[in-house]
């Protein structure tokens, strides 16, 4: 299994730096909060981590591989996966089209949807043959994710997968993102702004401010002092 290390990444957009000297290490199997203000840099850090800024420098390797000389499809096909927010299924695609896109990212070249998907959120399974425009902005996010994990990844990184999203089915994609590191193993890297959620999940987190890290450590370490220093309004 494959460390993703980031060491001094910078990242702009156009000549505007946005991240600015980011460092972590996302283990096998890892938990990864990233938490902060509005406009502090983190879907930018995400994005970065996919290649999808202006540019980047530094050092940015998972395993063997320099992803900064990789696109965003060579990217994924070593196993990282991304759900940015707004999701951004496409909504004339029925259910099952838009969760087979993501095994076209598979390495082995299977094209079926794994049936612990169905298990995870059964919605899916009920709605299988309906658009995906026609599915609540809950049940859009499931299906973000099932395309995601279709593909087989070592990672996922998701950006505020609960933001307006109905409380009936916060909790069940809580639990979902969990299960999926605990019992299956997934690298996590999470922007999210439920502290609890967070200290409950995570292994280990980053605060951002203004592109860079201004403390990170252990779950234990996400006391309340450091929630009312960085992350209050």
């Amino acid at each position: 299994m494959e460390t993703m290390r980031a060491q001094e990444l910078h990242s702009f957009y156009g000549k505007s730096p946005v991240i600015q000297g980011v460092s972590f290490d996302l283990e096998p199997g890892e938990f990864l909060a990233l938490l902060g203000r509005n406009g502090v840099g983190k879907t930018t850090l995400l994005k970065s981590l996919m290649g999808l800024t202006d540019g980047c420098t530094g050092g940015l390797v998972f395993g063997e591989s320099n992803l900064l000389s990789l696109s965003t499809s060579q990217r994924a096909k070593l196993g990282i996966a991304y759900i940015p927010q707004g999701r951004e299924i496409i909504p004339g695609f029925t259910v099952r089209e838009n969760i087979l896109m993501g095994t076209f990212a598979r390495v082995d070249g299977r094209r079926e949807i794994p049936e612990y998907l169905f298990e995870m959120f059964p919605i899916l399974r009920e709605f299988i043959g309906r658009k995906g425009g026609d599915l609540s902005g809950g049940q859009q996010q499931q299906l973000a994710i099932a395309r995601a994990l279709a593909m087989d990844p070592k990672i996922l990184i998701l950006d505020e997968p609960t933001e307006g999203i109905q409380p009936n089915i916060v909790k069940q994609i809580e639990e979902a993102i969990i299960r999926l590191n605990r019992e299956r193993g997934l690298g996590i890297i999470l922007v999210e702004q439920n502290v609890p959620f967070a200290r409950r999940a995570c292994d280990r987190f980053m605060v951002l401010d203004k592109g860079r890290v201004v403390v990170s450590g252990h779950s234990k370490d996400l006391t309340d002092s450091v929630v009312e220093k960085h992350l209050t309004f």
